[in-house]
């Protein structure tokens, strides 16, 4: 996936980098990232659809407030993004209508 965002990470001192897989493509990004901060300077501008009119979502607040960031990780729906650290192997997927209750 080719990173088009305007965002930039900073490197680390380490170079410390995971891979997650975003819609099943890998991704390498610094280990001390968060999915929502993964998925923008991966070049993912959408996690979510809204319920109502589909329209697309991107994380906004970035502190776990707004649940615009909401995710599927790992097979789990609904976790927010912006307050998930990545882990290597971990599997994000974007999250497309209405949030299950469960």
């Amino acid at each position: 996936m080719p990173n088009v965002s305007l965002l930039k990470s900073l490197a680390r001192k380490d170079g410390a980098t995971v891979q997650v897989f975003i819609e099943g493509t890998p991704v390498d990004v610094p280990a001390d990232m968060n999915v929502a901060a993964a998925l923008l300077v991966s070049g993912v501008t959408a996690c979510r659809t809204t319920p109502v009119t589909g329209s697309d979502r991107a994380p906004f607040c970035m502190m776990g407030v707004c649940f615009d960031c909401l995710v599927e990780i790992d097979g789990v729906p609904n976790r927010q993004g912006c307050m998930t650290p990545v882990r290597e192997g971990m599997q994000v997927r974007r999250m497309n209508g209405a949030r299950s209750a469960a």
